[in-house]
């Protein structure tokens, strides 16, 4: 398949079943997510609408009509003083790895979570051997910060956690 530009757009709940498939695959085939069984559409409409509710952006890479890739970004953590730093997620449908959808949603998520007053954003890859997707993250500007070692079991093995981190907006220099 020739390489098409994805259309970036904020996601709508329409995309929640191509959303839902395309997490599916993730769960059940890679390492990305540590979830083991895959969530029904309804729990993805759930947490969809949270996100959007939490004020934070939710964006679909859409590829000819069709939704093939995702991104949003959300709290890294509940307690309070976390409020300006958001986590990034990132899921491609299987057949689009490598064409560039991720670096879009990437690239399109880091300004709107930087036009919503963010400060920071950190990435929580699942599994250390991820290459692509750290590499992806370094060249959108973020640092490697660390690695959990064996902190999830999927697939009969132990699995690293590897932290990235970006400043958004004025980051630190400014309260």
């Amino acid at each position: 398949m020739s390489a098409i530009d994805p259309i970036i757009r904020p996601a709508v709940a329409a995309d929640i079943p191509a959303i839902t498939a395309i997490y599916a695959d993730a769960v059940q085939y890679g390492t990305a997510t540590f979830e083991i069984d895959p969530p029904d559409a309804a729990e993805m409409g759930a947490r969809f609408q949270a996100v959007l509710d939490g004020g934070f952006p939710y964006l679909s890479a859409e590829i000819e009509g069709v939704v093939r890739g995702y991104a949003y970004a959300g709290l890294y953590r509940t307690r309070i003083a976390y409020r300006h730093t958001v986590e990034d997620s990132i899921y491609l449908a299987p057949d689009f790895h490598g064409r560039g959808i991720g670096r879009a949603l990437l690239t399109e998520l880091v300004a709107e979570a930087s036009d919503r007053g963010f400060r920071q954003m950190i990435a929580v890859i699942g599994d250390s051997a991820q290459a692509t997707s750290i590499a992806l993250h370094r060249s959108a500007g973020f640092r490697m910060v660390g690695t959990f070692e064996a902190v999830g079991f999927k697939f009969g093995r132990w699995l690293d956690t590897v932290l990235m981190q970006r400043p958004l907006g004025a980051g630190a220099a400014a309260l």
